[in-house]
């Protein structure tokens, strides 16, 4: 969707951000206003608000005032005053809406903070000003090995130079108070520019950042968050969180500030439930709170003795036994108001969701058992003993694939002479068949064995003979 911005140009070229009024993410930058009151004109006889909004790197701030009466709108660049020189920035807000926003800000029109635009920039300025940004990269590099030659417990996170690059300011992260008097000689040697220490928290260290969240977005604090407000742990446990501070945590370190958006919500909605530690008397047994369900404003309670068997009520059920209790009255049991939680649910449509099994992939594929005597294609066989293969039929080698299996009760030979083939062998004894034996058991003859052309020592005698 275009904004508003991008289109307040003259025959179709827009003044803005020059993207042609096609805005894919719908800000231009991070902390965007969007500018409602582009297309409204003002009342004959009213001027313009004199001041602009602008921007420079990484989110950072300011407001100015227009006292040369530029014609300025979105996406301009300017020079405005700095301490000392010039800064450049970008206009990002014009018209009545920076009125508005001063105002959320409480920054007075008459303060000191608000200082002047002096020019619209020219070409050298912006070439000065890129070239600045370009040693920025190299510069925290650097940085960070002084910091740690050093030994300061300290972090350099961002660095940002002035438009006419007379100043370079140092955005710095630390747990405690540092001494960098020492580190501000070494950089003002090793850069020869003027150096300036900011310290700024760890939430702001993100937001100039930026990234990425858990959530799949942009963080917020690098898009529409200002206003950092302090988390704590009872959020996240009144909301039936678990405890666990890498999924708590931000890519600040610290809690996440997205605990404190539905925070009243719960608040509001946990005032319907009894309190936990409350026990519901009945006949049968105390029963203690186990689990709550907000959503559903359900709440699960176990006998004490019995904490595997549980019953799920509604917070008006518990809510009115608890009041039985506190006049006298002793109920009988809990699973009188659990029963009534059942329900048929007359299912109006097919959902086929569910019928397939996650882990079905997970298990190995049985084999299908087929019996010894069955065979796999007997067609395919006799088409293979029609058309025999050609190359089979000029190869001395064994047709069979497998290789053939010893047996204990077969012979083997080596490739020695006829000599030395008996001395190693040991006497076996077998036990004799009893009577009857021989009929029951056919005994099983020996498989051909391959002939070895390369063994000059085997007889011709060797080679089985066929049965009669």
């Amino acid at each position: 969707m275009a904004c508003n911005n991008c289109g307040t140009g003259t025959n179709g070229i827009p003044k803005g951000c020059k993207s042609n009024g096609t805005c894919a993410s719908d800000s231009c930058n991070k902390l965007t206003v969007f500018d409602w009151l582009s297309n409204m004109t003002l009342p004959s006889g009213q001027e313009p608000f004199n001041c602009v909004e602008v921007r420079y790197k990484n989110g950072r701030k300011h407001y100015y005032k227009n006292t040369e009466n530029l014609t300025l709108s979105t996406g301009d660049i300017v020079a405005t005053e700095g301490s000392p020189g010039h800064d450049i920035g970008m206009v990002t807000l014009t018209g009545e809406l920076v009125k508005v926003q001063m105002k959320k800000k409480k920054v007075k029109i008459d303060s000191e903070d608000v200082k002047k635009i002096y020019r619209k920039a020219s070409q050298k300025d912006i070439d000065i000003w890129t070239k600045a940004r370009e040693r920025e990269e190299p510069m925290k590099v650097r940085a960070r090995q002084l910091a740690i030659e050093l030994k300061l417990k300290m972090k350099i996170s961002d660095i940002e130079f002035q438009g006419d690059a007379s100043k370079a300011t140092f955005y710095y992260t630390a747990e405690e108070r540092v001494d960098f008097r020492q580190l501000i000689k070494e950089f003002a040697k090793e850069f020869s520019t003027r150096i300036e220490m900011r310290q700024i928290g760890f939430r702001q260290e993100a937001a100039r950042l930026g990234g990425i969240g858990s959530c799949g977005r942009e963080l917020c604090c690098s898009t529409w968050l200002t206003d950092f407000r302090s988390v704590s742990t009872s959020a996240a446990r009144y909301q039936q969180l678990s405890l666990n501070p890498q999924k708590l945590a931000g890519q600040c370190g610290k809690l996440k500030c997205c605990l404190n958006y539905e925070l009243d919500s719960y608040l509001d909605a946990l005032k319907h439930f009894p309190d936990k530690n409350v026990k519901l008397k009945t006949k049968k047994g105390n029963a203690v709170s186990q689990k709550t369900d907000i959503f559903k404003g359900m709440i699960w309670y176990a006998y004490e003795g019995e904490w595997t068997n549980w019953f799920m009520i509604t917070t008006k059920d518990a809510n009115e036994i608890i009041a039985q209790n506190k006049k006298g009255n002793i109920v009988d049991n809990l699973e009188d108001y659990a029963s009534e939680l059942i329900e048929e649910v007359t299912v109006e449509f097919e959902n086929v969701v569910g019928q397939d099994s996650l882990t079905r992939f997970d298990k190995p594929k049985q084999k299908k058992s087929r019996k010894p005597h069955q065979k796999k294609n007997p067609q395919n066989r006799t088409d293979n003993k029609e058309k025999p293969n050609k190359k089979r039929e000029h190869s001395n080698k064994p047709q069979n694939k497998r290789r053939p299996q010893k047996r204990t009760d077969e012979k083997t030979t080596e490739n020695k002479p006829a000599g030395q083939q008996n001395r190693n062998k040991k006497p076996t004894h077998k036990p004799k068949a009893q009577n009857g034996d021989a009929s029951k058991k056919p005994q099983h003859k020996p498989r051909p064995r391959p002939q070895n052309k390369n063994n000059n020592n085997t007889k011709k005698d060797d080679s089985p003979q066929k049965d009669a």
